[in-house]
Parts: C-alpha cells; sequence; structure tokens
C-alpha cells in the first residue's frame, strides 16, 4: 500500500477503537490509539499472514504484549478481513468473540493470548526460537508499551533473545511515554529505552514519530536487514492519537468515551479522514 492509503486506514483503525470502546462503555483508548499506526502497517503492509488461511504455518506471528490494546489490535484486524469490521462495537459484550483481552480460543488468526504485562514477550521469543530451530522463514513481531518494560520478565527475554540471536524477532515499544499512573518516567522511569535494549544485544532502531507511516516503513526495513541479532523498534508516539482531547492525556489510558465524547472524537477523525482524501 501507498504511505497514503496506509494512513487513510490507520484513520479507519482509530474509528474502530473509538466505536468499540464507546459501545463497551469500557476498554483502552489511550494506548489503542498511539498504536494504530503501526497496527496498520504490520497487518497491512508487514507481515506474510493471509486472512482466509490464519493457521498457516509459514505465517508471520504477531503477539501484542501490551494486551489491553486490544481494540486497536482487533480493529486493524477486521479491517484486514479476518472478522466483520460490523462486529467491533461487540467488545467485552457477552457472547460475542472479542474479549477485553486478546484470546487465540476465540478469534482466528490471534497467535497468542495476552494481557499479563511482560509475559507477551517471552512467548514472542519462543515463537522466534521454533521458527530457527524448525528452519523456518517466518519472522515474529511483538508490541510492548513503555510502561510494561517495568516488567523484569520483558528483560529475562530480551537476554535470551539475544543471546540466542533471534533475528527473525522484532520487538517494538510503544514509547508514548504515559502509563495508567502518570508519566512513565515518574512512576518508573525504564529510559534510555534504547540503551538498554543494546545491553542485550539488540539491533536498536530509534523511530522520532511512530505515527508516521514513512518512518514506520523505514525502520521494518532496517530490521528485515539486521542478521545475526533481534531488532527493537522504539518508536515515540502520542497516546491518544488522532482524537483531540484524548491526546497526551494519561486519564484516557482506560476510559472509555460517553456519548458526547464519542461524537466529538468522531468527528475529530472525520476531518482528519478529509484532509487525507485532499492529498
Amino acid at each position: 500500500m501507498t504511505t497514503l492509503e496506509l494512513q487513510k486506514m490507520a484513520n479507519e483503525v482509530r474509528k474502530g477503537i473509538v466505536t468499540a470502546t464507546h459501545s463497551a462503555k469500557s476498554g483502552h483508548p489511550g494506548g489503542s490509539l498511539s498504536a494504530a499506526d503501526v497496527f496498520t502497517y504490520l497487518y497491512f503492509e508487514e507481515m506474510n499472514i493471509d486472512p482466509k488461511d490464519p493457521k498457516n504455518p509459514d505465517r508471520d506471528r504477531f503477539v501484542l504484549s501490551k494486551g489491553h490494546t486490544a481494540p486497536g489490535y482487533y480493529s486493524a484486524m477486521a479491517h484486514r478481513g479476518f472478522f466483520p469490521v460490523e462486529d467491533l462495537p461487540g467488545l467485552r459484550h457477552v457472547g460475542t468473540d472479542l474479549q477485553g483481552h486478546p484470546c487465540m480460543q476465540h478469534l482466528p488468526g490471534i497467535d497468542m493470548s495476552s494481557g499479563s504485562l511482560g509475559q507477551g514477550v517471552s512467548a514472542a521469543v519462543g515463537m522466534a526460537l521454533s521458527g530457527k530451530m524448525d528452519g523456518k522463514s517466518y519472522r515474529v513481531y511483538t508490541l510492548l508499551g513503555d510502561g510494561e518494560i517495568q516488567e523484569g520478565q520483558v528483560w529475562e527475554a530480551a537476554m535470551f533473545a539475544g543471546h540466542r540471536k533471534l533475528d527473525n524477532l522484532v520487538v517494538i515499544v510503544d514509547n508514548n511515554g504515559l502509563q495508567i499512573d502518570g508519566n512513565i518516567a515518574d512512576v518508573c522511569s525504564p529510559y534510555p529505552i534504547d540503551k538498554k535494549f543494546e545491553a542485550f544485544n539488540f539491533h536498536v532502531i530509534n523511530v522520532a514519530d511512530g505515527n508516521d507511516m514513512d518512518q514506520l516503513r523505514a525502520a521494518f526495513a532496517e530490521a528485515r536487514q539486521t542478521k545475526g541479532m533481534p531488532t527493537a523498534i522504539v518508536m515515540k508516539t502520542v497516546k491518544g492519537k488522532g482524537v483531540s482531547f484524548m491526546e497526551n492525556q494519561a486519564s484516557w489510558h482506560g476510559t472509555a468515551p460517553n456519548d458526547e465524547q464519542y461524537a466529538v472524537a468522531m468527528a475529530d477523525l472525520e476531518k482528519v479522514g478529509e484532509a487525507l482524501c485532499q492529498k
């Protein structure tokens, strides 16, 4: 897809996030919106996947380690064709497949049930090791929150991945700077993130604007060219990106919009869509 096509799709993914969390009256819009661009890039450009064959053994794998941002994950999956977009308002409702956190037993295309912070990356490392041992060419991607990397298990997984030289693994950190309790630098600073991954023998790519498709394209291209070590992409993003009153507000980490806020948010995203159509 072209950069413009990816931008338009990311805006549709954001509409799905707002719609799903509004319907559920719960969920995590802030971090879903900050990651909407990387969800879109992974599912529409980067990964070798087929919604019609979600269990293909040669497919690329994705693990949402920060599993609470399932609304963004689901919206990207729905728009990619894994299930109908019309199902998104069923988020967190009894009897639907859209659990509050990703559940591989409920939804085809999910490679790992996740939500307990720090654990998803370990599963991704295991998948990458399995691919190496089996001589497979598939790649494994995992998305972590910057608050999540305060978990010690993340660094145990990083140590193992670096030691095993898992160059089929890409760890992505959504560095939006905010977690549920506020600024990550105040709660328990993980900085410098890049130097920490470098210490565990990762090739690190710093992305100045993780909400910019061209910068994401360059980062993932560099990751593919990296041999002999895993890659960590540390991307600066805006929490709540695309919705005026949610941007850079920690309070929107796990708060759903009410009816009035939903209308404002959708109007914001409609304006973004209209501007993209003028390009």
